[in-house]
């Protein structure tokens, strides 16, 4: 009786083990750490452009000449918090580009109103202004980071879907589809400088 209860035993653990080899836990396991990574990713999207239109209104008071640069910030903040991407959209190369594209258009406008405003030192010196600015110079930073994050969790998945034998259960068994990563297009990765070395200085500090 101990013998077949050994046997048993032996067997559970052999299929259990046999099926963890294949991907049975490990792909979904990957996957959910990918996914909570993206969730960092557009909370940090989300809080960027929360900030985006008290520092529009902010330069608007002191610079209100400026409105083309407003503009194309405003712009560009609307198309990408008009994109709506859901998590299978993470294995649609098209879908997940069109998000990032809009990203880095908000970025790259962002850039261009630090460039204008450095010519207004009494909107540089202004406090309300200096916090707008160190917490967009933070989000930045946690946007870096948390696609960052992603980018090695989406390795990490992808290349366990690739990988025999998990290849196996990720096809057969999840019908796992691989995530697209950020990619480095120039300059578009880079946050916005932040300089403050002007601030209450002459017209055209720091440039």
């Amino acid at each position: 009786m101990k013998m077949k209860t050994i046997r048993r035993t032996a067997c559970l653990i052999g299929a259990s083990l046999a099926l963890s080899a294949c991907g049975i836990n490990s792909v979904p396991t990957l996957e959910e750490a990918a996914l909570a990574d993206w969730g960092d990713v557009e909370s940090a999207y989300q809080r960027r452009a929360d900030l985006v239109p008290n520092l529009v209104a902010t330069v608007r008071a002191a610079a209100g000449s400026e409105s083309e640069i407003l503009s194309n910030v405003t712009n560009a903040r609307a198309r990408a918090t008009s994109i709506n991407i859901t998590s299978d959209d993470l294995s649609d190369p098209a879908e997940f580009q069109r998000f990032q594209d809009a990203q880095n258009q908000l970025t790259q406008a962002l850039g261009q109103l630090r460039t204008v405003v450095e010519n207004y030192p009494q909107l540089q010196s202004q406090a309300r202004f200096a916090d707008l600015m160190t917490q967009l110079e933070g989000t930045e930073n946690r946007i870096d980071v948390a696609r960052t994050r992603y980018n090695e969790s989406v390795q990490a998945y992808n290349t366990e879907i690739r990988t025999f034998p998990s290849s196996i259960g990720a096809n057969i068994i999840h019908g796992a589809e691989r995530m697209e990563p950020f990619s480095a297009a120039p300059g578009a990765q880079d946050a916005p400088t932040v300089n403050f070395d002007g601030m209450g200085g002459t017209a055209g500090a720091g440039n």
